[in-house]
């Protein structure tokens, strides 16, 4: 066999492999050979065919099949050979492969990029730290009783956070784009649940009454016929409806489970809660400071453009069956080009990490992995049977590894990095979470 290989760029090369005739025939004779014991073929007894008939039938099937398995050994024994670490499988060009002629093919592939990694002990990250106070855990207490709030209808006039029913029509430019009376529409002052200035439009309302107004869609609203243009509302209001929060009392918790309606034991119980989760937004909060420092040290990082486009694929089309699902058009281009730095991103990530693996020798903490899956079956009423679920499903267990694999070596850069602990509110913990970047 005989190999050469030229530098096509910084991560591309191209192969140019030759396997001669002989090695060729010497391996459908032996395929032949297998083949006339178990083949049976009409006017002969099983296993009696001659060898000419049986080259005759199988002989340019058993040469393909052959030729392609030379393909992939030559290349894999040849790239072992040069030590050299293909990102993925080649693009084969067969040159010669008729018979008498050899094999000769051209493999183009991009191999796996060399570089030295930042020193861990140069990083600067940020790792943050919070708590819950009693005022978190009042904030929460509102939000739950705002859930189950009920609603009071009032002959005062509306004001914000009330909920107006309302009968309405819209015009644009002569067309009506509500196709009619939208009737008994509820809309609570203030949410935004309507374009900018319709909810204001009725403050001050009174059942009963008829309000008509003008008003412009934004220029970036989701149904472009009408993005951007005037509209004429006109509003028929039939009843307001003052909200009415139920009381924090042993019949408001007992409808969380707390039976015995101990109303100080539910508040321990919520706030637990909350420490949980705070935990996990500063866990992401602090890993993607990691990421972010570990991928801006490293950004001269060439990257193989194979992996670059998988993973650009890969986020096209999830957005693209989210947008089918919505029956929203979707722009490829504009997907691709909106996507390819966080694609970017992820790819060099994921060789940093493999290298930080690789040189500290980090090995999957089993005790970790059995805690995070444990933590995810609390959701469940069953999580005996969740834990179980995930250690008899591989692929989804392989995805608990990575998580905690990658925590490991955040864990493992904020031991050796130079670090910067930051207080942050349970709010703004909360509000703007941290978007960690998954290798």
């Amino acid at each position: 066999m005989q190999v050469s290989i030229e530098t096509t760029s910084e991560l591309s090369r191209k192969m140019t492999v030759q396997v001669p005739e002989e090695k060729i025939q010497e391996q459908v004779s032996k395929k032949l050979k297998s083949l006339a014991g178990k083949v049976k073929l009409d006017g002969f007894r099983p296993g009696k065919a001659p060898q000419s008939v049986i080259q005759k039938r199988f002989g340019p099937g058993v040469r393909e099949e052959v030729l392609t398995e030379l393909i992939q050994s030559s290349f894999y024994d040849a790239v072992r050979e040069e030590k050299l670490t293909p990102v993925a499988g080649p693009r084969i060009t067969p040159e010669t492969s008729l018979e008498g002629q050899g094999l000769k093919y051209v493999a183009d592939f991009e191999v796996m990029p060399e570089f030295v990694l930042f020193p861990l002990d140069q990083l600067e990250v940020n790792r943050y730290i919070s708590a819950v106070s009693e005022e978190d855990v009042d904030s929460m207490l509102l939000r739950l009783r705002e859930q189950r709030k009920t609603w009071q209808e009032t002959d005062q006039p509306a004001a914000l956070g009330d909920r107006a029913t309302v009968h309405f029509e819209g015009k644009t430019e002569g067309e009506d784009f509500t196709n009619g009376k939208v009737e008994n529409f509820p809309v609570v002052l203030g949410s935004k649940q309507l374009i900018p200035g319709f909810e204001e439009e009725l403050i001050g309302a009174l059942a009963g009454e008829h309000k008509s107004f003008n008003l412009n869609f934004p220029q970036d609203y989701g149904v472009e016929r009408l993005a951007g243009k005037s509209a004429d509302f006109s509003v028929e209001v039939i009843k307001i409806e003052q909200s009415r929060l139920p009381e924090l009392d042993a019949e408001f918790v007992a409808n969380f489970g707390v039976e015995d309606g101990d109303v100080a034991a539910f508040r321990s119980e919520i706030q637990t809660s909350m420490e949980r989760e705070m935990k996990r937004a500063l866990s992401a909060k602090s890993k993607d400071s990691a990421m972010e420092e570990l991928y801006r040290r490293n950004e001269g990082l060439t990257l193989p453009d194979v992996l670059v486009n998988e993973e650009l694929k890969s986020l096209i089309a999830s957005y693209q069956e989210e947008a089918k699902k919505r029956k929203q058009p979707f722009d490829n281009a504009a997907a691709a080009e909106h996507f390819k730095p966080l694609a970017r991103r992820r790819v060099a990530l994921g060789l940093l990490l493999n290298r930080i693996i690789e040189a500290n020798q980090v090995k999957v903490d089993a005790g970790r992995v059995r805690a995070a899956i444990e933590e995810l079956a609390l959701s469940y009423e069953d999580s005996a049977e969740v834990v179980n679920w995930y250690y008899s499903n591989r692929d989804q267990l392989a995805q608990v590894q990575n998580m905690v694999i990658e925590d490991q070596v955040v864990d493992l850069i904020l031991a050796k990095a130079k670090v910067t602990e930051l207080n942050i509110g349970f709010k703004e913990l909360m509000q703007q979470p941290a978007q960690a970047i998954p290798a």
